[in-house]
């Protein structure tokens, strides 16, 4: 069992629900948190960071929650 924030449940909610697909954090930004398009935040870095310490054998090394460097993250299970 994991305790997950209801915003981290958002989130991999939305992975899960588009799973395989490259998504960008502002596409990720609008869509867990409502966020508009001209927002610039790191709340999708912070939050994928958490979901990777609590879901992933080896956070630095990870298997569920991908990075797309220069794009955004993939999950892959």
């Amino acid at each position: 069992r994991v305790e997950i924030s209801a915003r981290e449940l958002g989130l991999l909610e939305y992975f899960v629900a588009h799973r395989g697909e490259v998504l960008t954090r502002e596409r990720l930004l609008a869509a867990v948190w409502s966020y508009d398009g001209n927002t610039l935040s790191r709340t999708v870095d912070v939050h994928v960071a958490k979901l990777r310490r609590k879901l992933e054998d080896r956070p630095d090394d990870p298997r569920h929650i991908l990075t797309v460097h220069g794009i955004g993250y993939k999950f892959a299970s």
